[in-house]
C-alpha cells in the first residue's frame, strides 16, 4: 500500500484523545472544599449487593444462617461488618447471664444456671451473703445456752443409761461374791469372802472345790463385764448419732429461715431451687467447717488432705461466667485471636500436693460464651490457623451447645484433676470475614460449610462511576479527612481522586471500592499540602502524592529501563525487522506494577514439527501461554491448510527472559511475528503490541493495558520520540484507558500513538505497511502482494520442497 493508504489506516485505528483518559469535571461538585459539606452518616459506598445480603443475614433468626463476608482486603468489609452488626445489635434484647455452681451430687460436673441480664450478679451476691449469714447463725446457735442444755440432756441420758448398766453388772458380781471397781485405768474385779476381799493367803488355804467355785464365778463376772462394755459401746455409738442428728437438726433449724426468701425469689427457676436444696443439705452435713477457728485450721494436719476451710467454702460460691448487667442490646464480640481457649473458654488449675487441681470457680469464659445471644465476628485466616478450632466451632453450631473443656490437658506433663462443666445452650450468629480463596476452599473441602454459613456477603472491588457515587466519594473524603485531622480537600483534588480511583480499577466507567488505597493517597496529599503551607489540598498535591508514591516504589522498573537504554536488554524502538516484534509484559514487585517491552522473535522453515515454543521447551512457559501458542496453530491451519497439511516448522521465543512466562496477552504478538517471518515482510520496531487472539484472528482484551503503554512510552521517550512510535491494543481495552497525563500530551502532540485493533489483519497492516489481504476472491486466492498471499506462497514453496524431499 502507498503512504496515503497507510496514513488512512493509522488514522482510522488511532484512539481519539478523549478516549485515552476520562477526567472528572470538578465544576460538577457543588462545593469549594470538603469543609463546606455536611458530615455524612456512616454508609457503605458502591456495595449494594453486600448491603442487602448483610441486612438479610443479620435479620433472619433461623438457625444456621451464619454469614461469611467475602472480598479482597481494603474494601471496607471489616469496618462495614462491625458497623452493621453494632447497629442491629442495639435493637436486640440483652441476653441472659450465665453462672456455674457446684454440683453437690457430682462435683466433677459443675451445673450451669441462666438468669436475666444483671440478675446473675444479684444471685452471686445473695449466695455470698447467705454463706456469711450461715456461718453467723451456726456460731450463734452452737454457742447458745439453749443448745448446750439440750445437748447436755442427751449426754446425761447416756450417762444414766451407762450407770444403770454398771449397777446391774455390780449387782451380778455381788451375787457371785465378786466386787467390781471402776478406775481410770480400767475395770478391776476381785472375789469376796464373808463380804470382804479375799486375800491371796486365804485363797491358797481354801479347798480345791472352793477355789474352783471362785474361778467359775470369776468367769461369769468377766463375761458380764464384757457384755456391759459392749452395751456401753453401743450406747456411745447411739450417743454420737443422737448428738450428730441433734446438731444437724439444730443447724438446719437455725438456717431454714435464711433459705426461705431465696426459694420464694427463685420459685420460677427449678434448677435454682434444686441447687438451693442441695446447698442446704450440704451445709447442714458440713456444719463443722463453719465452726472451726483459725487456730484449729492451722493445727489440723488433715487440711492438707481434705482442704482448708477456705477451699471448702469455694463450693458455696457462684462463678458468674457471663455478666450482661451493663450490656446495651445484644453483645458483639470481634475476636482477633481465635485460639481454642479464647474462643471456647478454659478451665484453669492450681497446684496441690504435686498435682494440678481445679473446680467450677476456675472456669473462664471465651468469646462464644461472651457473645452468646448476640454476634461473634472472626477473621477466616486467623480462625483456620488454629488447631481444632474450626471443627469444634462447627460442632457447637450444629449441636446448639458450647462445651468448655481443656482438650490438650491429656498431653500435660503434670498430673491433673479435671472437670467437665455442663454445656451452655448456644444462640449466636457467627460472621466470618475472609478472602475468595478461603471461601472457595471451605466450599470445596467441607460439606458442612454451606449448611452452617448460608449467607454469603460479597464485597466487590468496583462500583459504577456515576454522579451519585462520585458525590459519595467526596463525602468519604470529607469524613476521613476530619477523622484523621487532614486538611480539607478542594473539589479539584476530589476530582483527581475520582480519576485515580478509576485508574486503580483500569475502567473509565468504574470506581474502586478499595478505600484503603484511597485513604493512603489522602494522607500523603495532605502531608504535601501542609508542607507547602496550603490551606487545603488541591489537584497539584494529589498529583505530587501519586508521583511520590511511584518514585518510592519504581526502583525495579528504573533498573530494567536503564538496562534497555544501555543495550543490556536489547529492544529496538526504530526501524524494520523481519521475524521480530516488541511485545508488552507487566511485571510486579510487592508494591509496584509496571510494564516493559520484550523482544519476541520467530524463525520459520520447512519441516513437520509445527510451532516450537522455546520457552516451553525450557520449562519457562505457563499453561495459559502454551494454550495461546496452540491457538496460533489453529489459526494458521484454518487459514492456510484446509485442503492439505502445512509442512511447517517454526521456533518462537521471548528473548532475554529468564523467568516463567504465562498468560495469553502476547498471543496476537506472536502471530504477527510468525506472519512476518512467513511472508518475509519486516515489522515496524517502533510499534509495540499487546492483545490475545482467537482461532478466527479476532483480537481479545487483556489486563494491565495502562502499565504496558506507559512502559513502552518511557523507553521511547528516553531514546527520543520520533512521532512514528506507539502501541497497538485490543479495541475492547479502550474503555480501560486511564493513561498518565504525560502520555496523553505526547499523543495529542503527535509524538506517540495508540491504536485500537479488532482483527489480526488490521494489526499486520499497521505493523508492516502492507495490505493484509485476508479475504479470498471467487477463485479462492488472496490478493496478490498481500501479507496473506505471501504467507500462502511460502507455504506452497514449503509444500513443494517437502514433496521433493519425500520423493
Amino acid at each position: 500500500m502507498n503512504m496515503e493508504e497507510y496514513k488512512n489506516i493509522t488514522s482510522i485505528l488511532r484512539v481519539p484523545i478523549g478516549s485515552l483518559r476520562r477526567e472528572f469535571d470538578s465544576s460538577n461538585f457543588p462545593f469549594e472544599t470538603t469543609a463546606d459539606l455536611d458530615k455524612m452518616a456512616k454508609e457503605m459506598i458502591g456495595q449494594q449487593r453486600a448491603e442487602r445480603a448483610m441486612e438479610f443475614g443479620l435479620s433472619v433468626e433461623q438457625l444456621d444462617y451464619n454469614l461469611f463476608v467475602v472480598g479482597p482486603s481494603g474494601t471496607g468489609r471489616k469496618t462495614y461488618t462491625l458497623d452493621s452488626v453494632d447497629k442491629i445489635a442495639k435493637t436486640r434484647e440483652v441476653p441472659n447471664d450465665w453462672c456455674y455452681v457446684f454440683n453437690f451430687d457430682n462435683p466433677d460436673h459443675p451445673l450451669v444456671i441462666s438468669l436475666p441480664a444483671g440478675e446473675g450478679q444479684v444471685f452471686q451476691r445473695k449466695i455470698e451473703t447467705l454463706l456469711i449469714d450461715i456461718e453467723r447463725e451456726f456460731r450463734s446457735t452452737f454457742s447458745s445456752e439453749e443448745y448446750e442444755k439440750k445437748k447436755q440432756v442427751i449426754i446425761d441420758q447416756f450417762r444414766d443409761e451407762t450407770e444403770d448398766l454398771w449397777d446391774l453388772a455390780e449387782d451380778f458380781a455381788n451375787e457371785q461374791q465378786y466386787n467390781l471397781e471402776r478406775t481410770p485405768t480400767g475395770i478391776n474385779s476381785y472375789p469376796l469372802y464373808n463380804g470382804k476381799p479375799l486375800e491371796r493367803k486365804k485363797y491358797e488355804q481354801l479347798s480345791v472345790e472352793a477355789q474352783e467355785q471362785i474361778a467359775a464365778c470369776e468367769k461369769l463376772v468377766d463375761g458380764k463385764i464384757r457384755e456391759t462394755l459392749h452395751q456401753i459401746r453401743k450406747l456411745e455409738e447411739q450417743l454420737q448419732k443422737n448428738l450428730e442428728q441433734f446438731m444437724r437438726e439444730s443447724a438446719a433449724n437455725s438456717i431454714e429461715a435464711l433459705f426461705q426468701p431465696l426459694r420464694e425469689a427463685y420459685q420460677d427457676y427449678p434448677n435454682i431451687l434444686t441447687y438451693l436444696e442441695a446447698y442446704f443439705h450440704d451445709v447442714v452435713v458440713s456444719f463443722s467447717f463453719f465452726l472451726a477457728s483459725e487456730e484449729d485450721e492451722q493445727n489440723n494436719i488433715m487440711n492438707a488432705l481434705i482442704g482448708s476451710k477456705e477451699q471448702h467454702f469455694h463450693r458455696y460460691t457462684v462463678n458468674l461466667l457471663v455478666n450482661n448487667k451493663h450490656q446495651k442490646g445484644a453483645p458483639v464480640i470481634y475476636e482477633t485471636n481465635p485460639t481454642f481457649y479464647n474462643l471456647f473458654g478454659k478451665i484453669e488449675y492450681r497446684g496441690s500436693l504435686g498435682s494440678w487441681v481445679t473446680d467450677f470457680s476456675y472456669i473462664k469464659p471465651g468469646a462464644l460464651q461472651l457473645a452468646n445471644g448476640g454476634y461473634l465476628i472472626l477473621q477466616a485466616t486467623e480462625l483456620l490457623q488454629q488447631p481444632y478450632v474450626w471443627s469444634l466451632l462447627k460442632r457447637s453450631l450444629q449441636t446448639g451447645y458450647v462445651q468448655i473443656e481443656n482438650s490438650l490437658e491429656d498431653r500435660g506433663m503434670v498430673p491433673t484433676s479435671g472437670i467437665k462443666p455442663e454445656p451452655i445452650p448456644l444462640n449466636i450468629k457467627v460472621i466470618i470475614i475472609g478472602s475468595y480463596y478461603l471461601y472457595d476452599l471451605l466450599s470445596a473441602v467441607d460439606d458442612d460449610f454451606h449448611k452452617l454459613f448460608k449467607v454469603k456477603v460479597e464485597f466487590d472491588t468496583v462500583m459504577d462511576r456515576n454522579s451519585e457515587n462520585c458525590y459519595k466519594m467526596a463525602m468519604f473524603v470529607k469524613n476521613y479527612a476530619e477523622q484523621e485531622g487532614l486538611l480539607p480537600f478542594h473539589r479539584q483534588a476530589v476530582a483527581k481522586i475520582v480519576d485515580y480511583s478509576s485508574r486503580l480499577v483500569e475502567e473509565q466507567s468504574k470506581l474502586s471500592t478499595r478505600f484503603q488505597d484511597i485513604t493512603k493517597l489522602l494522607v500523603e496529599a495532605s502531608y504535601w499540602a501542609k508542607k507547602s503551607e496550603a490551606e487545603s489540598v488541591d489537584g497539584r498535591h494529589i498529583e505530587q502524592a501519586i508521583a511520590e508514591q511511584i518514585q518510592r516504589t519504581n526502583h525495579a522498573s528504573e533498573q530494567i529501563r536503564e538496562m534497555i537504554q544501555k543495550g543490556t536488554i536489547m529492544v529496538d524502538t526504530e526501524g524494520f525487522r523481519t521475524g521480530q516484534i516488541n511485545g508488552l509484559a507487566v511485571l510486579g514487585t510487592r508494591d509496584s506494577v509496571f510494564g516493559i517491552p520484550t523482544k519476541i522473535t520467530a524463525q520459520t522453515f520447512v519441516g513437520k514439527s509445527g510451532i516450537m515454543n522455546i520457552d516451553r521447551e525450557a520449562s519457562l512457559s505457563g499453561q495459559i501461554h502454551n494454550k495461546g501458542l496452540m491457538i496460533l496453530t489453529g489459526f494458521l491451519s484454518g487459514e492456510f491448510a484446509k485442503n492439505r497439511p502445512i509442512p511447517l516448522s517454526a521456533s518462537i521465543t521471548f528473548e532475554q527472559t529468564y523467568s516463567a512466562i504465562d498468560g495469553d496477552s502476547a498471543s496476537s504478538t506472536e502471530l504477527y511475528v510468525l506472519l512476518s517471518s512467513l511472508a518475509e515482510v519486516p515489522i515496524n520496531q517502533g510499534i509495540a503490541v499487546t492483545g490475545s487472539v482467537n482461532q478466527w484472528g479476532e483480537i481479545q482484551p487483556i489486563g494491565g493495558v495502562n502499565e504496558k503503554i506507559e512502559g513502552f512510552f518511557h523507553i521511547c521517550k528516553e531514546r527520543g520520540l520520533t512521532g512514528e512510535q506507539g502501541v497497538m491494543i485490543p479495541k475492547q481495552n479502550v474503555a480501560n484507558l486511564m493513561l498518565d497525563h504525560e502520555v496523553v500530551e505526547a499523543v495529542n502532540q503527535g509524538k506517540f500513538h495508540i491504536w485500537a485493533i479488532g482483527h489480526i489483519a488490521e494489526g499486520i497492516e499497521l505493523l508492516t505497511g502492507v495490505v493484509a489481504g485476508n479475504i479470498r476472491d471467487e477463485f479462492g486466492q488472496y490478493p496478490a502482494g498481500s501479507i496473506f498471499a505471501k504467507v500462502e506462497d511460502r507455504f506452497n514453496t514449503m509444500y513443494e520442497a517437502a514433496k521433493i524431499e519425500k520423493q
